[in-house]
């Protein structure tokens, strides 16, 4: 049986972790959290880690030069470059409002780059 210590993200607290991992990779157990939300996060950064990713992407013809971007949920973490390179490579033309779809279906997970602030024209 395999132990790993992580500092958990899931709340404020950022309590120290330690996930007990069997031959299968599957967890079999998490302490050193004071939450329900730690054991949620132990358990899946271990078997399947996933982010939300932050970024910007350039604006043609808008009040600012870009807009920050969020993934609309947490993505796979081994597709966080591809989704990065996608984000590189994007740009809107203003208008942009809050929420809309900057891209679809980054890096091929099913979850869209999505606007986190409105943009006017300039």
């Amino acid at each position: 049986m395999e132990t790993k210590e992580l500092i958990c993200i899931g709340c404020p607290l950022g309590c120290g972790l330690r996930v007990e991992i069997d031959e299968k990779g599957e967890a079999v157990s998490v302490s050193g959290n004071t939450c329900k939300r730690g054991e949620e996060y132990g358990k899946r950064e271990v078997t399947a880690p996933v982010r939300t990713v932050t970024s910007t992407v350039r604006v043609e013809g808008g009040k600012a030069p870009v807009v920050p971007v969020r993934t609309g949920t947490d993505i796979p973490k081994e597709k966080i470059f591809p989704c990065m390179e996608e984000i590189r490579k994007a740009a809107v033309f203003a208008p942009v409002k809050l929420g809309d779809v900057v891209i679809e279906n980054a890096a091929g997970t099913g979850v869209n780059v999505i606007a986190a602030k409105s943009i006017e024209k300039a």
